[in-house]
């Protein structure tokens, strides 16, 4: 147990991340890896055992499915996307200038973010606008992948799809790999989501939001704005569309990296690390992120690896090795203010551990 971490220093770590005024509510759940210690708590306008969307955390949850669905030997990361898609909805996917590359797009392309493929939700579209724009105004309505593939095929690529040292965060690669996944389970993304891990870690807390009249989850934020598009996240669930606790995401965090879903050794071929920048600067791995944390930040006692996933609502799961301690929570903020009061509470953790 590290008692160097106490109630009162953790209650004063979470409030903090809500006092900046640009983060209304926060959730926090610290816990070390031989289940010694444990600690959540939460501040603002959310209880600790308030449900929230998790959102591109969901992404964890894919990683998970894809390496299970590899061992059942349903699919393989080098296969061709072509494989599975119909030939009509895989043609015009990328094209660079006048090539079309879509039949060389693999699974692994999709789940690294090294395809090239254009992110439909903050890609600028030839208006100059983004499917961003309308919906952080409030303006809710469904993606499914028919509609983002409608719009992708019109939008230029970022790159070759497996250029070496390139990366582009994109939610559409997401959405191509969960009907991917549909297609060789024969089940709907969120019953996958249960089948595989839900039901066998036990959670009672955790499903794919898909009742729009679902209003339970804690609402996030746009700024000082409430942003409530109930439509949209239903539409996106293999991409953030998972409802869950910081407990329960913790329980799932956990098990990714104890080898309770593939062996854990594995986890160091997910580690194909390339730079990428958006919620703060960070690595994009197979499946996997790394957060970047300067030396300066703690010049004495270097925090090393801490690997999980952001969500754009400001939720979080997050490990680091160095100090065997797991973090999941979110702040529920999009604009990048929640992301910034996250990383700074898991880097004072991890110093004081240490």
């Amino acid at each position: 147990m590290n008692t160097k971490l106490n109630e009162t220093f953790l209650n004063q770590t979470v409030e903090k991340m809500v006092k900046s005024k640009k983060v209304f509510s926060a959730a926090l759940c610290v816990e070390d890896g031989s289940g010694t210690f444990a600690w959540h708590g939460a501040a603002g306008e959310m209880g600790k055992d308030d449900t929230y969307f998790i959102a591109s955390v969901t992404k964890l949850y894919v990683t998970i499915v894809v390496q299970r669905l590899i061992d059942e030997q349903k699919l393989s990361l080098d296969d061709k996307i072509a494989k599975y898609l119909p030939a009509e909805m895989v043609k015009g996917l990328h094209i660079l200038k006048g090539t079309d590359y879509s039949n060389q797009i693999t699974i692994r392309h999709l789940i690294s973010n090294t395809s090239g493929i254009p992110d439909y939700f903050f890609h600028k579209q030839p208006s100059g606008k983004t499917a961003a724009d309308e919906l952080l105004a409030g303006k809710d309505e469904a993606w499914d992948l028919d509609k983002t593939i409608g719009l992708i095929k019109n939008l230029k690529p970022n790159f070759m799809p497996g250029k070496k040292g390139k990366a582009n965060y994109s939610d559409t690669n997401y959405q191509i790999l969960g009907r991917i996944i549909e297609i060789v389970t024969g089940k709907a993304i969120g019953e996958v989501f249960r089948e595989y891990i839900f039901e066998p870690l036990g959670l009672r807390n955790t499903y794919a939001y898909s009742d729009t009249s679902d209003d339970t989850p804690t609402k996030f934020y746009y700024r000082n704005k409430e942003l409530w598009i109930p439509r949209y996240m239903a539409s996106v669930t293999v991409e953030g569309g998972i409802v869950s606790t910081s407990k329960e995401v913790m329980a799932v965090i956990k098990a990714f990296f104890n080898g309770t879903f593939f062996p854990k050794e594995r986890i160091n071929e997910l580690k194909q690390w390339n730079l990428l920048f958006g919620p703060g600067i960070f690595y994009f791995g197979v499946g996997l992120e790394k957060l970047f944390v300067p030396r300066i930040a703690s010049p004495f006692k270097p925090i090393g690896e801490v690997l999980g996933f952001w969500g754009q609502t400001g939720s979080f799961a997050f490990y680091n090795p160095k100090t065997d301690l797991y973090f999941t929570g979110t702040t529920n903020q999009i604009n990048g203010a929640g992301h910034q009061a996250a990383g700074s509470a898991m880097n004072k953790i991890i110093r004081k551990a240490l």
